[in-house]
């Protein structure tokens, strides 16, 4: 854990320029956020709704009302983080999502068929 602390965190997310971030996902050109330190902040105006978030450390950050529908959340932690009203990915168990934000386990998505059943 003592190396997530040291880990910086991106600039762009540390400034809270959430109208410059919203910018470069609309144009196509979001940043990578996998394997980020982005504990602690507040991210309600970010558009993350298919950002890789995959092995970030969320402890502590206000996600409260985001859409994370097409996040990549593989091997991130959410440990206390805020989560009311997140629309999580259909391939994110609530049991990964519970246990993350109270133990602050890394989360694992599985395969998910969203295509009609076969009748």
């Amino acid at each position: 854990m003592a190396e997530i602390k040291r880990m910086l965190k991106p600039k762009i997310m540390l400034e809270e320029n959430a109208a410059n971030f919203n910018q470069l996902v609309h144009e196509g050109k979001a940043p990578d956020l996998s394997c980020q330190n982005l504990s602690d902040l507040d991210l309600r105006a970010f558009n993350l709704t298919n950002a890789n978030l995959s092995g970030c450390y969320l402890r502590g950050a206000n996600l409260s009302g985001l859409d994370l529908s097409g996040a990549n959340l593989e091997g991130a932690s959410i440990k206390n983080a805020f989560i009311s009203g997140v629309l999580f990915p259909r391939s994110l168990p609530a049991c990964e999502i519970s246990l993350s934000h109270q133990l602050g386990i890394r989360m694992r998505q599985t395969k998910v068929d969203l295509e009609k059943p076969k009748e």
